[in-house]
């Protein structure tokens, strides 16, 4: 029960240390990752090379189990840049590429579903229609359809 206790013990120490040693390192990589993405914006680079120089760095600097989601990264950058407002005071106009708009994304995606459910309705409709034209040419014959035959 002893040595139960005292690994125990020691798991939960390492993970708050880990913990600790994780949390520091993603400050810094964050920073340096808005430091990077506002530099090279302030530097002419159009918004997706600057954001892939960015987020990949952040993506390795964070280690660890988890990798980094692209909306996580453009969070971080945005606390920083907004943090340290004195610092990065020119780059707050570029921050808003950082988050697109979320309802126009919903509504392109809507409308692509739509047309998708459109597409497939008419295509179901074409087969049915071309079913429902062979049932009938089963039905008649050359016979039937032979208009001087009295």
């Amino acid at each position: 029960m002893q040595r139960f206790k005292q690994k125990k013990f020691i798991l939960i120490t390492a993970g708050i240390f880990s913990a600790l040693f994780l949390t520091n390192s993603k400050v810094n990589a964050s920073s340096f990752g808005a430091e990077i993405f506002c530099t090279m914006r302030d530097g002419g680079n159009d918004h997706e090379s600057s954001w892939e120089a960015a987020y990949t760095y952040i993506k390795r600097q964070k280690g660890g189990l988890f990798k980094v989601s692209p909306k996580q990264a453009a969070s971080q950058i945005t606390e920083t840049v907004i943090r340290e407002s004195e610092k990065f005071s020119y780059c707050v106009e570029y921050l808003d590429n950082l988050h697109p708009n979320r309802n126009l994304e919903r509504e392109l995606q809507k409308k692509q579903k739509r047309k998708e459910q459109e597409a497939k309705n008419r295509e179901n409709k074409r087969k049915r229609l071309e079913k429902k034209l062979e049932e009938t040419n089963d039905v008649f014959t050359d016979e039937t359809i032979d208009r001087y035959s009295y």
